[in-house]
């Protein structure tokens, strides 16, 4: 009997060689080759007189083109990262660490989304009682949720023909296999090709699916990034486990804003959203502290305000600076800027910051908060109460403009803060009520209004 020819594949793009190589030689990534047993190839060498006809094409402006009928999912804070609720025919892939409450949620949007049409929950990790001893804590009723556990693709797919639900919910996509492979339910191969036949059932039938990805240790999705390029959605749980709150951000979005975030409060009823997600990024002081500025930042749409602490403190020979929440190596930038253009020197002080309940700020626009925070904390005085600041501050000690300025500055007045230093690009045309604008064009000018504001 002739040995079976094995291949090694790659984990994290699919990438196939011959042989073991301590580094992908398609990616770079390393120790992600895994033994597989090669597929035999279909088709034989007549394969090409099985080509089908060229179809006809159209020309793009005769394309009539008409928005996405969405429905909601009963979850607002899902259905604002979403675009506005679910799209027919749509694929979604929602990935987070474990016990973070992904299929907490996705049951809460099954039983809501029940009540408006036919909904299938394929569990491929918990048997049917697991998932109904979940509903019951959660306070669902499940009447109209039809539950299957499978993992066997072609009895799923046959299901989904049978059932012709509108929504369906695979969890998860590492734990289903196929027939057709030989390999095993996790393996590149299989993934690839379950999520590759589950989104071309999705399309044909019209039926939205949400598939749920592990994580790995690193916290990116497992599997090969090809899985990302099918799907429509992909969408990412963020947040500690031993923290109630928990934030959902659409990475791709086909139907939608990249970048929008959800916001979620974990109670023992489920997830419930949170209407005001501002309140749990701003830490409740009774008087203003040194070290504190409110930055006003931008995910996807939604305008947040987040505290940002600095915390400047005598150190040694080699002082550390350490952020949680930002960019590093930005920080470190910024420090050399604050002494090169305003004079401000940190050489011998270690330095801390952090943003206020776990987000994660990834844009420049929260360069002068963050300036401004450690000034405060290394004069040891507090910024006046109801002060924010944005902007990005570029090597030269410019302020540049942050997008959307006015949306920024509305928000924080909504909420009660009544004194602003932004770029001068972002001025307000027209006064806001409540509001005091100082417009800045470099950063020794605004530790100059700084000093103003004592």
């Amino acid at each position: 009997m002739a040995k079976e020819k094995t291949i090694y594949s790659c984990s994290e793009c699919g990438g196939s060689s011959p042989k073991w190589l301590g580094k992908c030689p398609h990616c770079g990534a390393w120790n992600t080759l895994v033994e597989t047993l090669v597929e035999p190839a279909g088709g034989g060498k007549n394969r090409f007189q099985a080509l089908a006809r060229s179809q006809p094409v159209a020309t793009l402006s005769e394309i009539e083109a008409s928005d996405y009928d969405r429905t909601p999912t009963g979850q607002e804070e899902l259905d604002r990262v979403l675009g506005g609720g679910i799209v027919a025919g749509g694929v979604v892939l929602i990935g987070g660490d474990p016990g973070i409450g992904k299929s907490t949620l996705l049951l809460q949007a099954v039983d809501a989304l029940s009540k408006q049409c036919t909904v299938l929950y394929v569990t491929g990790e918990e048997s049917g009682a697991q998932v109904a001893m979940r509903a019951r804590r959660l306070g669902l009723s499940g009447a109209q949720v039809r539950v299957l556990a499978e993992i066997n693709l072609e009895k799923i797919l046959a299901t989904i023909e049978a059932e012709s639900p509108a929504f369906c919910v695979i969890d998860s996509i590492q734990t289903l296999y196929s027939d057709q492979l030989s390999s095993a339910p996790g393996s590149v191969a299989q993934v690839r090709e379950c999520a590759a036949q589950l989104t071309r059932t999705a399309k044909a039938g019209g039926c939205a699916m949400v598939l749920v990805g592990h994580v790995t240790k690193e916290g990116a999705l497992a599997g090969p990034r090809v899985l990302e390029h099918i799907v429509d959605t992909v969408l990412y749980f963020e947040g500690d486990t031993h923290s109630s709150f928990r934030l959902v951000r659409a990475i791709k979005n086909r139907f939608g804003a990249v970048n929008e975030i959800g916001v979620f409060a974990m109670t023992d009823k489920g997830l419930k959203g949170v209407a005001n997600p501002s309140a749990l990024f701003l830490s409740t002081h009774g008087d203003p502290v040194p070290g504190s500025c409110v930055l006003v930042t931008l995910e996807g749409t939604r305008p947040l305000l987040v505290e940002l602490q600095a915390l400047v403190d005598s150190g040694g020979p080699s002082p550390r600076r350490l952020s949680v929440g930002l960019d590093r190596d930005r920080l470190a930038m910024l420090l050399a800027v604050l002494h090169r253009h305003a004079g401000v020197s940190t050489s011998d002080q270690d330095v801390f910051v952090n943003a206020v309940g776990g987000v994660r700020i990834g844009e420049p626009a929260a360069d002068l908060a963050v300036l401004l925070a450690i000034q405060s904390s290394l004069r040891g005085k507090a910024l006046p109460r109801g002060f924010i600041a944005f902007g990005e501050v570029g090597l030269a000690g410019e302020v540049r403009p942050a997008p959307r300025g006015q949306e920024r500055l509305k928000e924080a007045a909504k909420l009660g803060f009544s004194v602003a230093v932004v770029p001068k690009a972002n001025a307000p045309k027209k006064p806001i009520e409540g509001l005091t604008v100082h417009a800045v064009d470099r950063i020794e000018d605004a530790i100059d209004v700084l000093r103003g504001l004592d």
